[in-house]
């Protein structure tokens, strides 16, 4: 019982709250999608990642721009702290697999250090009740490429092996999202 507390109290200390999406204490949706990991498609599954300890599942806009290249980095760089605390993570967007196959391996962004899964029709985003804004006519990535997809918003979900999330973290900078999902993720290996 003090663990759950403790855990609780943590949670709720690292968290801020989103612009929408579920709450800690809510049951992680499961799924199972395609995936990119330094380039090679294969399938996703959360219920896999579970079994395995703590899943980061983090939602972004899309491959190839500003912010999401930074939180990709960010991610990248700082993997070996997630998995130093036993845990995983996920990138989830609505673009299709061949833009992930790119941006899982670019030594730039997720440089080959975490999956991203495909959400093409947002179906995952919508699960977590998260907000999917239409892509705008002409919209065009770093590179100059059109993204031509919804954008989910960016928020990050810290579930645990039961499937329960324990903290949200929403409306903050790409590099404060990583640094809190971090930072939650530690205090969870500590207890």
């Amino acid at each position: 019982m003090k663990k759950l507390v403790l855990t609780a109290l943590v949670a709720g200390s690292f968290a801020t709250t989103a612009y929408a999406g579920l709450e800690p204490g809510n049951e992680a949706p499961d799924f199972t999608a395609p995936a990119s990991l330094d380039g090679q498609e294969f399938t996703y599954s959360l219920a896999e990642s579970l079994s395995k300890g703590p899943t980061v599942v983090y939602f972004y806009p899309s491959a190839y721009t500003t912010g999401c290249n930074i939180q990709a980095h960010t991610f990248a760089i700082n993997m070996e702290k997630f998995e130093a605390a036993g845990a995983t993570v996920v990138g989830v967007s609505l673009d299709n697999i061949e833009r992930l196959n790119d941006f899982s391996a670019d030594p730039e962004f997720c440089a080959g250090e975490l999956p991203v899964v495909s959400d093409v029709d947002g179906s995952i985003a919508a699960s977590y009740d998260l907000q999917v804004r239409a892509a705008r006519d002409g919209a065009a990535d770093t590179r100059g490429v059109e993204i031509g997809h919804g954008f989910a918003e960016r928020t990050t979900f810290v579930v645990t092996p039961d499937g329960k999330i324990v903290g949200t973290v929403g409306g903050v900078s790409p590099e404060e999202n990583v640094e809190q999902s971090l930072e939650l993720i530690q205090s969870l290996a500590a207890n």
